[in-house]
């Protein structure tokens, strides 16, 4: 029976330090859990916000019915969200492409029936509030980007 009661006094914190050496595994865990579901979150944010400048983009002409103003494709992309993610931040860069072309500040006179648009939207310096998950990946910012294609409905070329 000596025996038996030395070894519980011996055992008797070692319940503690397990719980507390794997509490912070799981505090570890849960916090990057956290953190990567935020980025997953802004990046549908800014995928959503793409979707809607292609679609706006396919679609919208000025009196001309020849061109679609660039500028406002940006203004509606940028629009579409401002809680939580504010898209009028100077972090995140709007690119309108047709056909694979730059879209210029004026208009895109090329955009016309059959031809494609591309709206990329990215957020180059997205913070992590994970300290652990910085060290791994080497920097506290990781950088998020969505970009969605669509087909040019109207007007149609001559």
């Amino acid at each position: 029976m000596k025996k038996k009661d030395q070894n519980s006094k011996k055992e008797k914190g070692q319940a503690l330090v397990e719980f507390s050496i794997s509490l912070v595994f799981m505090l570890i865990i849960l916090a990057g859990t956290i953190d990567l579901g935020r980025a997953f979150f802004t990046y549908m944010v800014l995928r959503d916000a793409a979707q809607e400048g292609a679609a706006y983009g396919s679609v919208a002409r000025t009196e001309q019915l020849d061109t679609i103003p660039c500028t406002a494709i940006e203004d509606r992309v940028r629009s579409t969200s401002d809680n939580p993610v504010d898209l009028n931040g100077s972090e995140i860069e709007v690119n309108v492409n047709f056909d694979g072309v730059q879209c210029s500040v004026a208009a895109a006179t090329s955009a016309c029936f059959g031809r494609d648009v591309q709206v990329e939207v990215s957020y180059d310096e997205f913070p992590l509030v994970t300290p652990f998950l910085g060290a791994i990946i080497g920097s506290q910012t990781i950088s998020l980007s969505a970009t969605v294609a669509d087909t040019v409905l109207t007007p149609p070329c001559d």
